[in-house]
């Protein structure tokens, strides 16, 4: 960004808008680092580059798109789309390019963040890329951490739990002077019960929601906000609530994992229940139960851990046996792990 950072400023004091189109994230040989920007600008010129000109017409296209539409867009760009070479992009890399519109109303901090950089001050800005719920994007928080302990922080990434956890990974960011593309999780408690429902015995959840879990995950599924990296794990044991929720989660296959706590017993009463339902042996086939790998756990910390575990195992494809046990590569290459996304 700090290459093109002068014309982008000639414009937006201008009062003009620009298209801005950055490296967000990159995999093999892509060719431009995170941070490599290209601006379209008012008068149709093109400045910087995002992969020394492989999908640059690509990425020109699509920031006019943004200009007209005003929304911005996340795009992938590599040898495995289907329309690589119509892109241009020859070499083997895969690169995701955030591309948004600038100008000093969608983007009021820019000129203040542009002065700390000139001043060489240390300032770090995140902003929000993809989001279940679009209202989210292209927010943003700025950090600056003051040479006497203090620490100043305006904006917001959507919410005040989520700007607490951006905040901290941005000082570490800024402490390490690199730059990186999070993701972060939400986790909400739903119960029927109000007694239970409430966020002073769930004080670290995002979201607490009174309401049955199987109408409420059907309500996030027409509002658009389930996809693979949506986890539903039945904690209750008690089927009145779980034997609804899985009808409906097991019927939903862009859920990422579904997990339900019990017993063997338990486990198998709910399986006979969920057969008289109607469920195939397919869709009862992506359920984890009982839930979590077989780590010995006794606590509630340590039972956590284990279904995390199975969580990631079940998206990497991993055994869950000892690495020392195991031959071959401990981590899965770029284009397994992109295609398990």
């Amino acid at each position: 960004m700090r290459d093109v950072l002068p014309e982008l400023m000639k414009w937006w004091e201008g009062g003009e808008t620009i298209g801005v189109g950055t490296v967000v994230t990159t995999f093999r040989s892509a060719p431009r680092p995170p941070g490599a920007s290209m601006l379209v600008c008012p008068d149709d010129s093109a400045v910087g580059s995002v992969s020394g000109g492989c999908v640059e017409g690509a990425v020109y296209d699509l920031a006019q798109a943004v200009l007209e539409s005003g929304e911005p867009a996340l795009q992938r760009y590599g040898v495995s789309d289907d329309d690589a070479f119509a892109v241009g992009l020859t070499c083997g890399g895969i690169l995701d390019v955030y591309v948004q519109m600038v100008n000093q109303e969608t983007f009021p901090e820019l000129g203040e963040i542009a002065e700390d950089i000139d001043a060489g001050r240390p300032v770090a800005l995140a902003t929000v890329i993809e989001h279940p719920d679009r209202s989210w994007l292209d927010r943003r928080l700025v950090v600056r951490p003051g040479q006497d302990g203090t620490l100043d922080v305006g904006g917001t990434v959507g919410s005040p739990r989520a700007d607490d956890a951006v905040r901290d990974d941005a000082l570490g960011l800024l402490a390490a002077g690199t730059s990186a593309t999070l993701t972060y999780g939400i986790v909400t408690v739903c119960d029927a019960r109000p007694v239970f429902a409430t966020t002073s015995r769930f004080p670290d959840a995002d979201d607490v929601v009174v309401d049955w879990p199987h109408r409420y995950l059907t309500s996030e599924k027409e509002a658009g906000r389930i996809d693979p990296r949506t986890i539903v794990t039945v904690l209750t044991h008690d089927p009145k609530f779980d034997v609804p929720l899985l009808e409906v989660a097991l019927r939903m296959p862009e859920i990422g994992y579904v997990g339900a706590m019990g017993s063997r017993r338990t486990h198998q009463v709910r399986m006979d229940r969920l057969r008289e339902m109607g469920l195939t042996e397919d869709e009862l086939g992506r359920l984890y139960g009982p839930i979590g790998l077989d780590l010995g756990a006794r606590t509630p910390e340590e039972t956590a851990i284990s279904i995390v575990a199975e969580i990631i195992a079940g998206r990497w494809g991993g055994t869950g046996r000892h690495l020392r046990d195991t031959f071959g590569q401990i981590h899965e290459s770029a284009d397994r792990s992109l295609a398990a996304l």
